[in-house]
């Protein structure tokens, strides 16, 4: 069984940057893809941006964040990251971590297995 611990959210002022972490237990195949996801109260969860292969990683992104997010990861520390800048009103929203096993380019959330609890990220005009 894969848990995945979401930290780093916050309030920020519209411009800054946020540097969202996501603690894996174990890595196993279970954590070939992994993916960030936000939503906000009423709409659907949303695809962010999802890395492809733990140990090599091919990063794709949405067009919302493209250009404005890095996601990577820490192999030692067994960790996902999703760095943000530029950050914009509109980001406000939990922003989950997920995992699964199958190895693609998965942008909707019913292609994970695994999901973390969420970290709320908060974006001040």
């Amino acid at each position: 069984q894969v848990q995945l611990v979401e930290s780093g959210g916050g309030l920020v002022q519209a411009g800054g940057s946020l540097r969202l972490s996501c603690s894996v237990s174990a890595r196993t195949f279970s954590t070939d893809t992994m993916a960030w996801f936000r939503q906000v109260p009423g709409k659907e969860r949303e695809w962010v941006a999802s890395l492809i292969g733990w140990l090599g990683g091919s990063p794709s992104y949405a067009d919302a964040m493209e250009g404005r997010s890095t996601i990577s990861k820490d192999i030692a520390k067994n960790t996902l990251y999703l760095h943000m800048n530029s950050l914009k009103p509109e980001d406000t929203a939990i922003y989950y971590c997920a995992a699964t096993s199958r190895v693609g380019q998965i942008t909707t959330p019913d292609g994970y297995d695994y999901w973390g609890q969420g970290t709320q990220v908060t974006v001040s005009s």
